[in-house]
């Protein structure tokens, strides 16, 4: 078993029990894609499923997308530590190609679709909740985002139903991204990276929002060194009667 950071399981699981994440009995699938994110995840949930009294089911689940991606690495990386893995096979690469629009989103494409089957495993094999690894990182880039280029004030909550029912959790949402990579780092974790991304099969410009917002929002920390748990603490106390949205005004 992997030697977890104490700051990291101590963060968790003040976010587990906050939000009641995980309940006993529950059966949770975990989306594993093999980047660091989804690989701590699984190790951290490993330990509380060892160390917490509430008892639950996990299992890891990789999306393979159908273009021969080398999984060998990361099925051995599971097996050795007894973290209970399955690979599902889908031809999402194939359906891509007849699928996505010219000048659309390839990145969304993949997201939207990788996420739908995992929905429907989750749902096929009795699954009630998805694990997913997003970070407190991911939330403030996806606020930022989505401000800057959608025009809404949205970004990632801790747990949220799913329109099939299926209750999504996040239970890394009060992480730094830099533990995450300083755990993967530390335990020489076999990382999947771009390589197992299929956009990156397609002749095409990546997106760049992504990298411009994580670029700016690592120059604000820089001068603000408190700027992501100002924001945490932000994206827990709003008051929307401060904004124009007619049925918050108080009148």
């Amino acid at each position: 078993m992997l030697d977890i950071s104490k700051k990291l399981l101590r963060t968790t699981g003040r976010t587990v029990m906050k939000y009641d994440l995980i309940k006993e009995g529950d059966k949770i699938l975990l989306g594993l894609s093999g980047g660091k994110d989804s690989l701590t995840l699984a190790h951290t949930l490993k330990h509380l499923q060892r160390v917490s009294p509430i008892k639950f089911e996990f299992k890891a689940v990789t999306i393979a997308y159908g273009m021969g991606e080398d999984l060998e690495a990361l099925k051995e990386h599971c097996k050795k530590y007894e973290i209970d893995h399955a690979v599902h096979d889908t031809k999402i690469f194939e359906l891509s190609k007849e699928k996505i629009r010219k000048n659309s989103s390839f990145c969304s494409f993949f997201s939207r679709m990788r996420r739908g089957a995992l929905y429907t495993y989750a749902k096929d094999n009795g699954y009630e909740k998805l694990a997913l690894a997003h970070h407190l990182d991911d939330a403030v880039e996806s606020f930022f985002m989505n401000f800057s280029y959608n025009g809404a004030l949205r970004s990632m909550p801790p747990v949220y139903k799913a329109e099939n029912g299926l209750e999504v959790i996040r239970p890394f949402i009060h992480v730094r991204e830099r533990q995450l990579r300083d755990q993967a780092t530390e335990h020489d974790m076999p990382i999947i990276g771009d390589e197992a991304c299929p956009a990156m099969r397609f002749d095409i410009k990546m997106p760049v929002a992504r990298a411009k917002t994580k670029e700016m929002l690592a120059k604000m920390e820089e001068e603000n060194n408190e700027l992501f748990v100002s924001l945490k603490t932000a994206f827990e106390n709003i008051n929307v009667s401060s904004f124009s949205q007619e049925e918050y005004l108080e009148r």
